[in-house]
């Protein structure tokens, strides 16, 4: 006899486990956030115009959305464009996810901790594989160390 839980059940009708409604709420919360950045940088700029009245900085779509990668696993996040049309070069930056951000703060911290844990234990296959996954079965110290020599030479080049 197969034993379940009613929520697990019900939400497998709809396609989404607890981590894809999580991935989800993140997403929409994330976008939230984001939405209200645009909107202080659109009425910071408000009164702003161009000689015919028209606003000179007002939204233009989004950038292609990214993965941010969360301690509930990789989101997409579609952040939003501003045209400046006056061109004194207003764009928008958003400080929650800057152009460079690809992880969040506790997922980069949790992974800098795992690398050195398994480089302080000697277990440097476990934490590559908690990393990187299933792509780290051939990565050894050996072929670490060779590649770490390898970037160094490169780097003195």
């Amino acid at each position: 006899m197969k034993e379940s839980t009613g929520f697990d059940e019900g939400m497998g009708e709809l396609g989404l486990n607890i981590e894809g409604l999580l991935r989800r709420s993140a997403r929409q919360l994330i976008q939230q956030a984001i939405e209200g950045e645009v909107r202080a940088l659109l009425e910071e700029y408000a009164a702003v115009r161009m000689v015919d009245g028209r606003r000179a900085v007002v939204r233009n779509g989004y950038l292609p959305e990214r993965e941010i990668l969360t301690v509930v696993g990789p989101v997409p996040v579609p952040i939003p464009k501003v045209r400046d049309r006056s061109g004194s070069g207003v764009v928008f930056r958003s400080s929650l996810v800057p152009p460079y951000v690809r992880k969040s703060r506790s997922v980069a911290a949790a992974l800098s901790w795992r690398y050195l844990h398994g480089v302080s234990s000697g277990r440097m296959q476990e934490a590559l594989s908690v990393l990187l996954g299933e792509e780290a079965k051939g990565l050894s110290p050996a072929v670490l160390g060779r590649l770490k020599a390898e970037w160094a030479q490169e780097h003195a080049q």
